[in-house]
This record gives structure tokens, C-alpha cells and sequence, in this order.
């Protein structure tokens, strides 16, 4: 039996409990930021089995099941879906101190009621188990999501997506809020000039609107912000592995786009001054709009070039990067600032080296004006398991104000994963109760409490205003 993820698990004080099940446990979710299928949460995708909803594009699993020694075969390639699931439940109790041991077995049991362990021995009762419960409506994507209590999500969407599924969503109330996120990280991807000159087309379709200049380019982005807008979207998103700054305009912007629309690549530093122009552009746009832009910084793309090439990217072959990322951050949002245009800002960092860097960065440009106006974001990616969770409360408690954090994000592409909430919820409220029982923190469960459900909930729900 599951014996130790019980009501009480990872809380370790009689405070810690209080705050949880009295004001954390029973919030709705608002995860504004993963990377679901919007078309999955039009169709009210039914899943036929717990592979196609619980592995299928999950690299978390996939990088654990290559350590292990699992063959590809098993992982993205042509085996049958219960023995990927089979392979998955050999690996899991080797997984131990790893997040996916917590969160496989939290799935489990707030899904599908599940408490024993997963492994070789229980696989196939839990394959047959999960199975007839996606079988139901309880369990298909929309039924998925209202099990977990979640109020409202942003997708990640590309400038080009004509968001028709976000449209058929808006229109049925049987299904859960769904807003898009605007991410156009590939309208300034000019380093290969071959799949953007592709990509103009692309966006030249979408906004109906000719690219032939780089005013044009701009005019095109902001048709796509506005027709975005009206289909409710309120963010935008982007993952980079650092900003640019330039002091000064070493570069004509239009000659660089004239080289790229010709096919001549781009020097280092041209390509460098091309994103960092752009950037701006896009972040008066957003706040125009009063949109918040999240800046996602710090990982290093598609490491493996043989494994690359096979799988192709987003397949497990991502990691942490080690990018100088504060002058540049500060610059950017300076530009931004100088001319009262900076939008609510989220800044999320990979290296947890880089915490203290990214949490003083953001309280310089919090000018009252806003509660939060430019928050350090949530413990992201390889962070958001319990240490790095940890690491970054304690930053942004030591540097800002915890009180005024928009709190937790799933940033996954799994309709299960929402446990991941619960999981961030019951590590703040443990550590905030040993804060109590350490003596560092009044015992006043009301005023702490208050805290709590604005930091799982009610900040949120105040700073983006969907």
C-alpha cells in the first residue's frame, strides 16, 4: 500500500497541517502558464489508456527511463502503448528522491483513487484500473482538469495559430476556462534565415498582411496581439536562453531585415541586435494591451545533436544553460521602463545560481503602481520539484515579498500533472510552519492563512484579471 503519501504528507507541524487543509487545500487552480492541447480541451479528448495521457510527450519521464536503461523503443518508439506503461512501471521504484516519485503516486491516487505503489507487481491491476476510469466522462480532458478543481489555463500559442479551438471553448461552458498565450519567439528566430523567411509566410497568411520591410514585420506582429486579445488572450510567453541589450543602435534594423529576407546570415551580434530590437517592440505592445509578458530565461536547447536528429526537439535533451543574464535583463526592462511601457512582468530563471540575481532584478522596476507589478516567478522546469521550490520561496522571501507572489504553474503537457499545485501548496505551508514552530513567525493561523490563499489562489486571480 501507498503508506506514505497520506492527508499529512510533506507537512511536518500542526501549523503547517491548519494552513493547508483550512486554506490552501479546497482553492481553485488558475495555471497560467502549460502547454496543453487546446484542441484536446475542444474535443473533450477520451484517452484510451494511461500512456496516451500520462507518458505521451512527458520528457521528465523519458529522461528518467533512458537513466534506467530502457530501450527507445519503449519511450517515443513503436511499442505498444501498455508496454511503454509496463517499461514506466519498472523504472518508477527506482526513481526514489527524484519529484516523479512523489508526483507518479500523487497522480495516482487523485486521479484514480490508486494508493498502492506503482511497480512490476502492481502494473497491470493499475493499467487495467486507470483504464476503465478514461473509459468515463469523469476522466476525459475537461473531466481531467474539473477533478483538480481548476478554475481557468493559458496555452502556449504560436503568432500564427488561428485559435479556433480557443474560440470553440469560449463558447461552451461545459468546458474549462481556456485562454491562449501569445509566444512569438520564432517571429525573431533569425540565426537560421531559411526557416524564418518560412516563417514570414506563415505569419504573412495569419495577419493577412504583406512582410516585405521590417515595419512590416511589426505591423504584423501587433494584428496578431490584437486578434489574440479579442479572443481573450491576456499573456504572452517567452523562452529564451537570455535577453540582449544594446546601449546603442549599431545596427539598422532594416538593413538587417533586408539581409535576412535575401537569405544572408546574420553575424553574432547582428542576430543578437535583431531579437533585442524586436523585444522591445513587443513588450509596448503588451503593455498597451495591459497584458503580463513572462520571460522564461536560462535553458539550453537540444543538447544532443544525434538524439536530435532522430527524436527531434522537446523530445528530453533540454537542460539548464549557464547564461550571464542580469545586465541585459536590466536593460531590457529599463527601455521598457524609462517610457512608462513595462507590462506586468514574470520573470522565471532555470539556474537556481542565478535566484538571488533574478529577485533583486525584479523589485527595482516595482513602482507601486501594481501589487506584484514584476514578480520572480515560480521554480521552473528542472526546478519545480521540493529543493527548488524551497530555494525559490526562500529568495523571494528574503529579497521581496512572499505575500504578493502569483504563485504556482503546471508548464507541463499533461492533463495529470495539476497535482504538481498540491505539491508546491503543502511546501509552502510546511515551511511556513516550521517558520512557526522554529519561533521565526507569529502563530496566527488567520493572518497566515490569509497569505496562503493569496499566494495558491486569490494573487493570481487579482493579477491577471481574466
Amino acid at each position: 500500500m501507498n503508506t506514505f503519501i497520506t492527508k499529512d504528507f510533506l507537512l511536518q507541524t500542526t501549523i503547517a497541517k491548519s494552513l493547508y487543509h483550512e486554506y490552501a487545500k479546497a482553492l481553485p487552480i488558475i495555471d497560467y502558464h502549460n502547454h496543453l492541447s487546446p484542441k484536446e480541451i475542444a474535443e473533450d479528448r477520451q484517452f484510451e489508456n494511461i500512456t496516451q495521457v500520462w507518458l505521451a510527450g512527458d520528457h521528465y519521464k523519458w529522461r528518467a527511463m533512458r537513466a534506467f536503461g530502457i530501450n527507445e523503443k519503449y519511450i517515443t518508439g513503436d511499442a505498444s502503448d501498455k508496454d511503454k506503461f509496463l517499461k514506466w512501471a519498472e523504472v518508477v521504484p527506482f526513481t526514489i528522491r527524484n519529484p516523479l516519485y512523489h508526483w507518479t503516486h500523487l497522480e495516482l491516487s487523485n486521479y484514480f483513487g490508486i494508493t498502492e505503489l506503482l511497480s512490476p507487481k502492481t502494473a497491470e491491476s493499475i493499467w487495467d484500473k486507470t483504464g476503465l476510469l478514461l473509459k468515463q466522462k469523469s476522466h476525459s480532458a475537461n473531466g481531467l482538469l474539473k477533478l483538480m478543481n481548476v478554475e481557468s489555463l493559458c496555452t502556449t500559442d504560436d503568432p500564427t495559430d488561428n485559435l479556433e479551438h480557443h474560440k470553440a471553448i469560449a463558447k461552451d461552458h461545459s468546458k474549462v476556462k481556456t485562454l491562449p498565450t501569445f509566444r512569438p519567439d520564432k517571429a525573431f528566430a533569425v540565426e537560421d534565415v531559411t526557416s524564418y523567411n518560412h516563417y514570414l509566410g506563415l505569419l504573412e497568411t495569419s495577419s493577412g498582411k504583406s512582410i516585405h520591410n521590417y515595419q512590416d514585420l511589426i505591423t504584423a506582429l501587433q494584428s496578431r496581439v490584437d486578434y489574440f486579445h479579442n479572443v481573450g488572450g491576456r499573456l504572452a510567453d517567452h523562452g529564451l536562453e537570455q535577453l540582449y541589450h544594446f546601449n546603442t543602435k549599431i545596427f539598422d534594423i532594416d538593413q538587417l531585415f533586408k539581409k535576412v529576407k535575401t537569405n544572408q546570415a546574420l553575424l553574432t551580434e547582428e542576430v543578437q541586435f535583431f531579437k533585442a530590437e524586436t523585444m522591445i517592440h513587443l513588450g509596448k505592445m503588451y503593455h498597451a494591451k495591459g497584458w503580463t509578458q513572462q520571460l522564461h530565461l536560462g535553458a539550453i536547447r537540444n543538447n544532443n545533436k544525434r538524439l536530435l536528429s532522430e527524436l527531434g526537439p522537446d523530445t528530453g535533451f533540454d537542460s539548464m544553460g549557464d547564461f550571464p543574464q542580469a545586465k541585459a535583463l536590466s536593460g531590457f526592462l529599463n527601455t521598457l521602463d524609462s517610457t512608462n511601457q513595462l507590462a506586468k512582468t514574470i520573470v522565471y530563471n532555470l539556474n537556481p545560481s542565478d535566484n538571488e540575481v533574478f529577485a533583486t532584478m525584479v523589485g527595482n522596476f516595482n513602482d507601486g503602481t501594481i501589487k506584484g507589478k514584476v514578480q520572480f516567478g515560480s521554480a521552473w522546469w528542472f526546478l519545480d520539484q521540493k529543493d527548488g521550490m524551497e530555494k525559490q520561496i526562500n529568495t523571494l522571501s528574503n529579497q521581496g515579498l512572499l505575500s504578493c507572489f502569483v504563485g504556482m504553474l503546471t508548464d507541463s503537457r499533461s492533463f495529470l500533472s495539476f497535482p504538481r499545485h498540491e505539491y508546491f501548496r503543502r511546501i509552502l505551508c510546511n515551511l511556513i510552519g516550521n517558520d512557526v514552530a522554529n519561533g521565526e513567525l507569529p502563530n496566527d493561523s488567520e493572518h497566515l492563512g490569509k497569505i496562503v490563499s493569496d499566494i495558491c489562489y486569490y494573487n493570481a486571480k487579482n493579477y491577471f484579471d481574466f
